[in-house]
């Protein structure tokens, strides 16, 4: 199944857009040809959860600190990715953030890249084992096509070489969000099981990935609240859960929002 269905189609809209539209900063303006899928691949976890090796992939642009960064000067998105051992210090990465603001990540890892939450399953038997590197895009890529002919083979052979079973992509901004659906597509085709998680409803249906699940959330922390540990918890938690008993192409809605507004409210946090 293709990536991008009629891609040919989408390179031809593309390049009218790309003729009369100017990017100004990371502003796409109304008439950019958003990706548009109407199937999906789709394959069945074979393993329970406590059994995966589970690999994660991000879009916040993150980065090992004196390594070369993200070009975010290219009008059509730098769609190189990043290789990162999980076992990093947060102050070891800095961020390409292109589309979104930086503040959440800056001050915790983890509202993008929970590395620590995902840890702490592997500890108490939630998952198998987090893979151990991960991988790192800077999302913001218009360029759609030239991302899925270009880097996502790369990506599908990385993640294949780890023998990882299962992926949890968490897009940064709103293209992120396509560009997460498309890796997850390009992961599924390949046998890789996977579950994109999501705060832009609208977005991630468009794309049409395997299994996406949403909630309102913001761009940026993604993955739960900065230094808000629980609600991190709880956002993952729910969406691991769901991997192993999801039976078809589906985007669904987490129920956490609803749990952590009441802590809020206690002060619970």
């Amino acid at each position: 199944m293709e990536t991008i269905e009629r891609i040919d189609e989408w390179r031809e809209s593309y390049q009218r857009w790309k003729r009369i539209n100017e990017m100004r900063g990371d502003d796409l303006g109304g008439h950019y040809p958003w990706v548009e899928n109407e199937r999906a691949p789709f394959k069945p976890a074979r393993r329970a959860l406590p059994m995966l090796n589970l690999a994660l992939i991000t879009s916040a642009g993150a980065y090992i600190d004196g390594s070369e960064p993200f070009d975010t000067s290219i009008p059509g998105g730098d769609s190189s990715f990043r290789e990162i051992p999980t076992l990093i210090e947060a102050e070891d990465l800095r961020w390409a953030a292109r589309g979104y603001d930086p503040a959440a990540v800056e001050q915790d890892m983890n509202s993008q890249v929970p590395l620590a939450r995902l840890f702490e399953f592997e500890g108490n038997g939630i998952i198998g084992q987090l893979n151990p590197v991960f991988w790192s895009f800077c999302g913001f890529i218009p360029s759609a096509a030239r991302f899925a002919d270009n880097a996502l083979p790369q990506l599908v052979e990385r993640v294949k070489r780890y023998s990882a079973q299962a992926a949890l992509l968490i897009p940064a901004s709103r293209v992120c969000h396509q560009s997460m659906g498309l890796a997850a597509r390009a992961l599924e085709a390949a046998g890789v099981t996977t579950i994109v998680l999501a705060v832009d409803k609208e977005a991630i249906e468009r794309v049409r990935p395997p299994r996406a699940v949403y909630y309102t959330g913001e761009f940026g922390m993604v993955a739960g609240q900065p230094n808000f540990p629980e609600h991190q918890r709880r956002i993952l938690d729910e969406t691991l859960r769901l991997l192993e008993p999801w039976d078809q192409v589906d985007v669904r809605k987490l129920t956490v929002a609803l749990q952590t507004t009441v802590e809020e409210a206690r002060g619970e946090r």
